[in-house]
């Protein structure tokens, strides 16, 4: 639907590759960029307000403009607990987990877990699988989402489209690692909100206002549903729509699930998850971190009108289409059976946008989509190089570090690019209905380790292990049947063939369930294991960050062995144009390392780990967490 797009959208489409790729090349020049501090976590130096529009942009990615708003399409309120709970989690990040990060130094999630429990198959572990859903879910549900909207409104071919989002991506995430996917997710997340805004202005402007909205939702559905048995229960809205806490057997999101369940989730998405975790790293001291997270629990406040309200407008005015119940009629609009919904926020801004203002909504949509990326592409190639490649070459040098951390992400683009043909056969069908699901199989017994790991003393490396291995099983297990058989199309007639354990078990519930299971593991066998000293608990548990120790190392724990993050630099002389653009691009362009005294990397590493706070900042941000805690529970009561 090329077509549908005139000049004006296309210049200001160009006008913001423009200046993302001004603004992420202008951030390669930024100081500290040659060394892993400085490349994975902006050398430490980041100020609150990047920080929480950054957290911002990589949660807000396309699929929140496809997959949130078209739930909302189909369901009503409900899925809005998945915004307005991560206000709690992200206050759990800088008050409970950003310390203790800080405090041990770590840079990623798997070598703070080596710091906490020494060996190395663990962090191993969490390094490889994180890799794994990177690549299966966070970056295949990205390009999807993005491809669904481009082709829709450009017409363009599925692999041309990815090609260059990717290409422009990877230029200034390669460059400049996480201080230019920052500065340019601050600008993303700015687009992003304004051309939100514009389509939920107009929504409302369209419908007659929020009580006309509610009650035009609950009579939307196709003309062919109102009068065949067949299809009205298919296609009419559910009766709970309005309300956010659906009934616990028989709800789309059960409320138990929503409350117990996604509370695994969301501890580890928000506070464990090194997508979102090195934005708090990268913080100039645990105040701008805290400050920086309160700032992205504001921003996910405003999803609820940014991307529900829409979806469910959508249906409002093209029930045809987005309400489509029979298979039939799905098949030949959007080529998929079980419904349109996916297409409630692109028909929104194809139909309802004038001439010439589609172009800044495509570009907030890019804008979603390429920040959602550079998040996932910096924070791969950090655990790749820190927690992997370190592993195997235990004295790289800076330079080779550098390298490694580039190479990953152009390796992690061709990944994406070969996975698109899988992604086209399905048809995303299955892959969007289950993306939360396999969250729901994999991410909760990691969201225990973690919890043991920050408040029991006692747990242990044999514990922890082997409780992530029987709660990989279980997950598993329950996801394999999950795939085997589908559910039925609503309004096929089919009988539903799906194992009881999936038929009668939400995949929330199951988070709960799996949960419980891996922390009664993780306990039992931790309590008949041998506890780590306490020489080597300094600083890595909620109990001990504080301590002015730094924890014991053996030769087993040695994990800064090789780490010169602390050297000083100086300029080294130039080579000629040729070697500029090597240094350039291999992030050595500003230094070589001298050596320092025990006594200099003393006092840097002691600024690295400071958490001490000024009184009346921390005074100040209690306040406001307390404030925008209280206000979020007084929006899940009055809607739920």
């Amino acid at each position: 639907m090329a077509e549908t797009l005139v000049w004006e959208d296309f210049l200001t489409i160009g006008i913001y590759f423009a200046i993302v790729i001004v603004v992420g090349l202008w951030s390669t020049c930024r100081p500290n960029r040659g060394n892993a501090a400085g490349y994975f976590l902006a050398g430490k130096t980041m100020h609150w307000i990047p920080i929480g529009a950054s957290i911002y942009a990589s949660n807000i990615g396309a699929p929140m403009f496809i997959g949130l708003a078209g739930t909302a399409a189909i369901s009503g309120y409900s899925v809005t607990i998945y915004e307005w709970h991560a206000v709690y989690f992200l206050i759990m990040l800088g008050w409970l987990f950003v310390p203790v990060y800080v405090a041990c130094g770590a840079y990623t999630m798997p070598e703070y877990l080596r710091k906490r429990f020494g060996g190395r198959r663990i962090r191993i572990y969490s390094s490889v699988l994180a890799l794994v859903e990177y690549i299966l879910t966070n970056i295949s549900i990205e390009i999807y989402s993005g491809a669904i909207f481009m082709r829709l409104i450009l017409g363009w071919n599925l692999y041309l489209c990815v090609v260059i989002i990717l290409a422009i991506t990877a230029l200034y995430t390669v460059a400049g690692g996480l201080a230019s996917v920052i500065y340019t997710d601050t600008l993303q997340a700015v687009i992003l909100i304004i051309g939100a805004i514009v389509v939920t202005s107009l929504s409302f402007i369209e419908v007659g206002g929020w009580h006309a909205m509610e009650v035009k939702y609950m009579a939307s559905a196709a003309n062919y549903s109102l009068y065949n048995p067949t299809f009205y229960k298919c296609g009419m809205p559910r009766e709970d729509a309005l309300h956010i806490f659906r009934d616990p057997t028989t709800g789309d999101i059960p409320w138990p699930g929503a409350v117990f369940g996604l509370t695994t989730l969301g501890i580890f998405v928000w506070c464990q998850d090194q997508i979102i975790v090195q934005r708090c790293l990268s913080a100039k001291n645990l105040s701008h971190a805290k400050a920086g997270s309160l700032f992205g629990a504001f921003l996910k406040l405003t999803g609820f009108l940014l991307f529900v309200i829409p979806g469910m407008v959508s249906r409002i005015l093209y029930p045809e289409d987005i309400a489509c119940a029979d298979p039939t009629v799905c098949d030949k609009f959007c080529q998929n059976k079980a419904g349109c919904s996916n297409l409630a926020y692109p028909l929104l801004v194809i139909r309802l946008l004038p001439v010439g203002v589609r172009g800044v909504m495509l570009a907030a949509l890019l804008a979603a989509l390429m920040s959602s990326l550079t998040s996932i592409f910096n924070s791969a190639s950090s655990i790749v190089t820190l927690d992997l490649w370190k592993q195997i070459r235990r004295k790289a040098t800076e330079t080779e570090l550098m390298i490694v951390g580039r190479v990953t992400v152009l390796v992690l683009i061709g990944i994406s690019i070969l996975w698109l043909p899988i992604l086209e056969a399905s048809q995303g069908g299955n892959l969007w209905s289950y993306f939360q699901a396999i969250r729901s199989y994999l991410v909760p017994p990691w969201c225990m380790a973690f919890l043991l790991a920050f408040f029991w003393r006692r747990t242990t490396e044999q514990g922890v292990f082997w409780g992530l291995m029987v709660g990989l099983v279980v997950g598993l297990i329950r996801m394999v049947l999950d795939f085997v058989r589908s559910p039925p199309v609503c309004g096929s007639g089919e009988e539903d063939k799906r194992f009881p354990i999936v038929a009668k078990v939400d995949f929330l519930h199951f988070a709960m369930i799996l949960a419980g299971v891996s922390a009664i593991a993780m306990v039992i066998i931790s309590i008949f294991t041998q506890p780590r000293p306490h020489e080597k608990l300094h600083r890595v548990t909620w109990w001990t960050r504080d301590d002015v120790k730094e924890p014991e190392l053996s030769d087993d724990d040695d994990y800064e062995a090789g780490r010169d993050d602390e050297a000083e630099s100086s300029k080294k002389e130039d080579g000629g144009l040729k070697q500029k653009i090597k240094n350039w691009l291999c992030g050595t362009i500003e230094e070589t390392q001298r050596n320092m005294s025990a006594e200099e990397k003393a006092a840097i590493r002691k600024k690295m780990t400071s958490i001490d706070e000024h009184s009346r900042v921390r005074l100040s941000l209690n306040i406001a967490a307390v404030l925008i805690a209280t206000f979020t529970a007084f929006l899940l009561g009055f809607f739920g």
